[in-house]
């Protein structure tokens, strides 16, 4: 089979993450909201971990190799065998290749395995989205990160720093997003307003709000530095989402079809706008972080942080 076996353009998302970032629910999400305004979808399983999906799966890894065969033959753990898994897929090009094939005229959502590193430092991954590249697939990357890291400032700029080297890392048109957005406040209460998060605002406040806890005012000079490298690349941002709710779905689809180069026919656009009008009624343009805010944060008296970021 031609390496152009798969000429005309096809478009998609890889779907990356850690675990339990939601990467198989916003899949099947997606899969279901995107087939309610006519968009032909494809998911396809590039998990070998990945048992029991809840959507459609159209190609599925598990017919070449699979997590739990490669433990148990290889004695590997499960992070040696996701890279094992990741590298006979790269061995086995023409088997993707030859399923992707009969797949003309789809839109594509990959979901990826949830091994951080790799988007981060291994190279099999990213060089799966290369080929597809070759095969003339523009993918954008939407990368899901747990919202309530945003409720634990240590963690948040740990998600940064990850966002930031998988932007770097993986080279593709990127969408970061903070999913399970209805559960944002299960683990605490946000230091500032939810537009701090997804907007990625000065973050020295961060790094001041981080120095009042005993443990972490020990390390404010790495604080420092690692906030210095992410502000200095100023690549990160985030879009909110909560799967249940199809605004919030618009939204994300919206962002990662302006970073794929994906336009839709007049039809589709009919169809969103149907679809959006039932669902929250005049107020179709509903799309400020301010909204989402309202929704889903309960407000809270400000901080002497929150003050100072208002003068």
């Amino acid at each position: 089979m031609s390496e152009n076996h798969v000429s005309s353009l096809a478009f998609g998302q890889a779907v990356i993450g850690p675990p339990g970032s939601g990467k198989t629910t916003y899949c099947f999400g997606m899969q279901e909201f995107m087939s309610k305004i006519g968009r032909k979808v494809a998911v396809v399983n590039l998990d070998p971990a990945n048992e029991g999906t809840p959507y459609q799966c159209a190609v599925d890894i598990s017919e070449l190799i699979t997590l739990a065969d490669v433990m148990d033959n290889l004695k590997l753990g499960p992070n040696g065998g996701l890279i094992y898994c990741m590298e006979y897929l790269e061995a086995n090009f023409d088997w993707l290749q030859e399923k992707l094939a009969k797949l003309k005229g789809h839109y594509f959502l990959f979901d990826c395995p949830g091994q951080v590193e790799l988007c981060t430092h291994h190279g099999a991954l990213k060089n799966v989205f290369a080929q597809l590249a070759k095969w003339n697939f523009r993918l954008a990357a939407v990368h899901l990160v747990d919202s309530h890291y945003c409720t634990d400032p240590g963690k948040f700029i740990s998600v940064l720093c990850t966002s930031l080297s998988t932007m770097l890392h993986v080279e593709l048109p990127h969408v970061n997003v903070l999913s399970k957005m209805d559960l944002i406040e299960q683990y605490g209460k946000l230091a500032f307003n939810l537009d701090y998060y997804t907007e990625v605002l000065d973050l020295s406040y961060l790094v001041d709000h981080l120095a009042t806890d005993p443990f972490f005012k020990n390390y404010r000079r790495l604080n420092e530095k690692l906030v210095e490298v992410i502000e200095d690349y100023s690549l990160v941002s985030f879009v909110p989402l909560n799967v249940q709710d199809k605004e919030s779905m618009r939204r994300v689809m919206q962002a990662v079809d302006k970073a794929n180069g994906y336009s839709f026919g007049d039809l589709e656009q009919r169809s969103l706008e149907v679809l959006m009008s039932a669902a929250v009624g005049a107020d179709f343009h509903f799309t400020s972080t301010l909204a989402v805010q309202e929704k889903y944060v309960q407000p809270q008296e400000k901080t002497v942080e929150q003050e100072a970021m208002e003068i």
